[in-house]
């Protein structure tokens, strides 16, 4: 009778050792990359685009297949909201590296990716931002750090040639909202607008919290400046350029990629026609793939891409390029691999120098007519 009972339970414990072999067969591995921006604050638009970028990436990853050295993966999204803030900014970083990420795409603002680069490369984890311009982010000494946009050394050069070449200036007034960021790039354009022979009639600085900019504003418009350059983000860099016009000053307001964007058509409200500013990148109309990306985010996300969703793209491709290569998901071989890269991308070829800066670095200058952000003109730096 025991026998019987025995004999019977053969064919069920077969079935079970099947499935669980084949389990074995058809086993995922799952490999974190995290993404880490501003998801809250006044410039929250910002972090999200640079998150949906990455998001579109590893879901087109995942649907047509990943394999790495004979193994099937799958990409997980780790995201993290830094609130471009660099004490946030540092504990989230750690918050990823102890998730086992593999890569990091982010931070957004280099004053967060500057403290937070030392966690990941204590850690041996690459850290690829998409938007961070400070030349300091990659001049640091670590072997993890790598952009995939220009630099402000390139940014803020190209701002003041345009200035002093194009639009004549011989006066100009700086402000800047004293963040790494926005204060970088207006040390780098005051450094070319004097070689250029402009005089700068006055150096001010506000925060990147500030609302109310008239009292600087009214100090800058005595000093009858032919153009203002302001350091910042749109959050402040529209309002700014509102509060000048109400003021009266008619000149133009020149600024980087951080207030480059739709949003600040609608804080600059009409005076947003004396704003030209610039990206760090190769713009979207003019990126071959660009239009095609353009309907598939919009798509998924149902909403116009800000300024550098097609950095972030392109970053998480260019993570996985390296897994490729390296024929591992290791965070040590993917970091091995990263001076190799020689990646064609959403936003074209990407290759490093010895920093982790791009070889070849692009910046688009920007006018807004009839409310609409319109390229003015394409520099090779």
């Amino acid at each position: 009778m025991k026998l019987n009972k025995f004999v019977k339970l053969l064919p069920v414990a077969a079935a079970i050792a099947l499935m669980s072999a084949g389990a074995n067969v058809n086993a995922q591995e799952v490999v974190k990359i995290g993404h880490v921006g501003p998801l809250t604050g006044a410039i929250a638009h910002l972090g999200k685009d640079n998150e949906n970028g990455a998001r579109l990436a590893v879901e087109e990853i995942n649907a047509a297949g990943l394999m790495i050295d004979g193994k099937k993966v799958t990409l997980e999204l780790v995201t993290e909201d830094d609130a471009g803030d660099p004490k946030t900014g540092t504990a989230v970083a750690q918050k990823l590296v102890d998730a086992k990420v593999v890569g990091v795409v982010g931070h957004l603002n280099s004053g967060v990716s500057i403290p937070a680069s030392k966690i990941y490369n204590d850690a041996g984890i690459v850290e690829i931002s998409p938007s961070s311009t400070n030349p300091q982010y990659t001049l640091q000494g670590f072997k993890s750090t790598y952009r995939v946009v220009a630099t402000d050394a390139q940014q803020g050069p190209a701002l003041a040639t345009y200035s002093t070449k194009t639009l004549k200036a011989k006066n100009i007034a700086i402000i800047d909202d004293a963040t790494a960021y926005g204060k970088g790039l207006a040390d780098e354009f005051e450094k070319k607008a004097k070689a250029d022979g402009a005089t700068i009639v006055a150096r001010e600085a506000t925060n990147d919290k500030a609302t109310d900019f008239k009292a600087i504003l009214t100090k800058v418009k005595g000093k009858k400046p032919d153009v203002i350059m302001y350091g910042g983000m749109d959050a402040t860099g529209g309002p700014l350029t509102k509060q000048a016009s109400e003021l009266g000053i008619q000149a133009k307001v020149v600024q980087g990629d951080g207030a480059c964007t739709d949003k600040v058509i609608e804080l600059a409200g009409d005076a947003v026609k004396n704003i030209v500013c610039s990206e760090a990148g190769m713009a979207l109309a003019n990126m071959p793939k660009g239009a095609d990306f353009a309907k598939r985010y919009e798509a998924r996300f149902k909403a116009p891409i800000q300024v550098y969703a097609p950095f972030t793209y392109d970053a998480v491709y260019v993570i996985v390029d390296a897994m490729k290569r390296a024929k591992s998901t290791k965070a040590d071989a993917i970091l091995a691999a990263m001076p190799a890269t020689n990646y064609d991308g959403l936003i074209g070829n990407i290759a490093f120098d010895s920093k982790g800066d791009m070889k070849q670095g692009v910046i688009t200058l920007y006018q807004f007519g009839n409310k609409k952000k319109e390229v003015l003109d394409v520099m090779k730096m």
